[in-house]
């Protein structure tokens, strides 16, 4: 069953009222930055990427796309951080469906299941990678 407020997910069932709302909150605060379809993310697909602080606060501010790590860097950083409005401008379609298979296993839990339930085009990429 996929998560949604009403249905946190497997991993919050044994969680108290206050954890699971908490949960919730969490997962809610991911949901409402993602766009409406896929086809939004124009981001770069080549060139070095340097990100706001909003976003980069805690380590690298630039990532060179041409260098597989920095750019695996870069998705994980505007997933986890990015806003509303950042990701169509630092994510690209196409970028993000190749890197999927490896970079769901690089983004925390909240962030894989929000994009996956609302992206059927990234589930279906795990599934074909597995």
């Amino acid at each position: 069953m996929p998560s949604s407020p009403h249905h946190p997910g497997p991993a919050s069932k044994n969680l108290s009222g206050t954890d699971a709302e908490d949960l919730a909150l969490y997962r809610e605060k991911f949901r409402c930055r993602l766009p409406e379809s896929l086809d939004e993310l124009h981001g770069p697909t080549q060139g070095v990427v340097e990100l706001p602080l909003h976003m980069a606060w805690s380590g690298m501010t630039s990532y060179d796309l041409g260098n597989p790590r920095q750019r695996m860097g870069l998705y994980r950083t505007v997933l986890h951080e990015g806003l509303h409005d950042d990701l169509p401008r630092y994510l690209n379609q196409d970028l993000l469906l190749q890197l999927w298979p490896v970079l769901r296993t690089l983004v925390g839990r909240t962030v894989r299941t929000v994009w996956e339930d609302a992206f059927a085009q990234l589930a279906s990429r795990t599934q074909a990678a597995a």
